[in-house]
């Protein structure tokens, strides 16, 4: 039995995105390629807020300080805090997954794969998780991606097979949300944008869409830019644009205008219904 390492695991309402305000499970992976530090951050400056948390202080997620500026889910991928994060076989989390459903199994509810950066290191266990007996009813799932790692040639095919199950005769989506990290993010151009990955994504027969942090009009002309390159490679699916803002106090400051740039350029605007909702609180 293949096994996971796992942040966090919990049940909530999607914030983001296409379903948002569906019932959700989310898998939070541990890892990550990028660490996000200038969220929040004046343009060229990076956040060190995540990095004067002592680690040692904390046996819990739900105990740990949300941070302002930096990426909001710094202990996901910030290996002082993997003893917050155990690694689990897939039985165990698949029984985890289920146990969190309303029902203890599934109906309308959708999976989030997440992180982190859920395609850096588990493409080969989810095929022994999403072929669990646990998960059989589950039609609907997404996995939550910054759109820089290729997909296995082997994954690539099971995706393909787990969409249609020819021996059901059932049909499931599959999603790839693309959170291209854009300069404000303080990553690279060259590291962050990769549209020839994002439309292999798209070759699978998957649902794709882009969805991009903004704060500001020269985030606006990165988006614009960014979207010229994905096109050029092939890549039809939707973009969507949202705030800035892991804590309400920040998220409020650019909302609206946000949502005025998106209607702007005919794009789609994402809330971020965890921060007024949870506060944006671990296992929200």
């Amino acid at each position: 039995m293949s096994k996971i390492k796992i942040a966090e695991l919990f049940y909530s309402i999607q914030g983001e995105g296409r379903y948002m305000g569906v019932p959700s499970v989310f898998l939070r992976t541990f890892g990550c390629n990028f660490k996000c530090q200038g969220f929040g951050m004046p343009r060229g400056e990076l956040s060190n807020e995540a990095e004067n948390i002592d680690p040692s202080k904390y046996t819990e997620y739900k105990s740990l300080p949300l941070v302002s500026t930096g990426c909001d889910s710094y202990a996901s991928w910030d290996p002082r805090f993997k003893h917050l994060s155990p690694l689990l076989s897939t039985d165990a989390i698949a029984t985890a997954i289920v146990d969190t459903l309303p029902y203890k199994e599934w109906r309308d509810e959708h999976l989030v794969i997440t992180g982190g950066e859920p395609l850096l290191g588990w493409q080969k266990q989810y095929p022994d998780l999403l072929n669990h007996e646990k998960m059989r009813g589950l039609k609907e799932i997404t996995f939550e991606t910054n759109g820089t790692m290729r997909l296995t040639s082997d994954f690539t095919q099971f995706i393909k097979d787990w969409a249609w199950d020819h021996e059901k005769s059932l049909m499931r989506q599959v999603t790839f949300s693309v959170s291209a990290k854009l300069p404000c993010s303080g990553e690279p151009w060259k590291d962050a944008i990769k549209p020839e990955v994002v439309k292999s994504y798209q070759d699978t027969g998957s649902y794709v869409y882009l969805k991009f942090v903004i704060s500001t009009e020269e985030d606006l002309k990165d988006a614009e830019r960014a979207v010229e390159e994905y096109r050029a490679a092939g890549f039809t699916g939707p973009v969507y644009i949202m705030p800035v803002g892991g804590v309400e106090r920040v998220y409020t400051l650019n909302n609206r205008s946000v949502a005025e740039m998106a209607m702007r350029k005919g794009w789609r605007y994402s809330d971020r219904l965890q921060v007024p909702l949870f506060k944006n609180e671990w296992g929200t």
